[in-house]
């Protein structure tokens, strides 16, 4: 039989402090204007732990300087009450988080099996000429970068990839063109 989780081992799990561990960073801590700084309020209200709200900071920092640089680890781990290596393994996991700057549009190319099987290497290899640049690179303008990524979650529509937050479906290369020649 079974037993069911102790409900004070789950609240001793949410009162986990964070163990004094010194990393070196630079002191520069991340500013943001007044408006950025009552978004990120309205996030921690919605959390009973403050750490939970890790993600969408993240999301407002790297969308305000262009990545999670370290100021703005500085900034989220003080605003968080955690440490600096939290913030960290946290960054380092999810792909979307960009802890070196990327160009304006990022298109990430999905590069799992229901897209592999329908195309998306000849999409990923279009891209890569046609902005003159390989995955994990840069344009020397800024202005694209270009990623493989793990399924995206629209195989019935494979082969597809992302610019941004945006997903393009069915793609071919001439669909593929169309798509970056739109981008302002």
């Amino acid at each position: 039989m079974r037993k069911r989780p102790n409900k004070a081992m789950s609240q001793q799990f949410s009162q986990i402090e964070p163990l004094n561990q010194p990393v070196t960073m630079p002191a520069e801590v991340a500013e943001f204007s007044p408006e950025v700084e009552a978004e990120i309020d309205r996030h921690i209200a919605k959390y009973p732990l403050i750490r939970s709200a890790i993600l969408p900071l993240m999301f407002i920092v790297q969308r305000e300087r262009g990545y999670l640089d370290p100021p703005g680890v500085n900034y989220l781990a003080r605003r968080l009450k955690l440490r600096i290596t939290d913030i960290w393994e946290v960054a380092t996991f999810y792909s979307m988080i960009h802890t070196e700057p990327i160009g304006k549009y990022h298109i990430r190319d999905c590069k799992t099996l229901s897209c592999k099987l329908l195309g998306s290497e000849k999409i990923t290899e279009h891209c890569s000429k046609k902005l003159g640049i390989k995955v994990g690179e840069t344009t020397p303008d800024g202005r694209f970068s270009l990623s493989e990524v793990e399924c995206l979650g629209s195989c019935g529509t494979a082969p597809m990839f992302q610019v941004n937050f945006d997903y393009h479906e069915n793609l071919t290369p001439e669909k593929a063109d169309q798509i970056l020649e739109s981008l302002p």
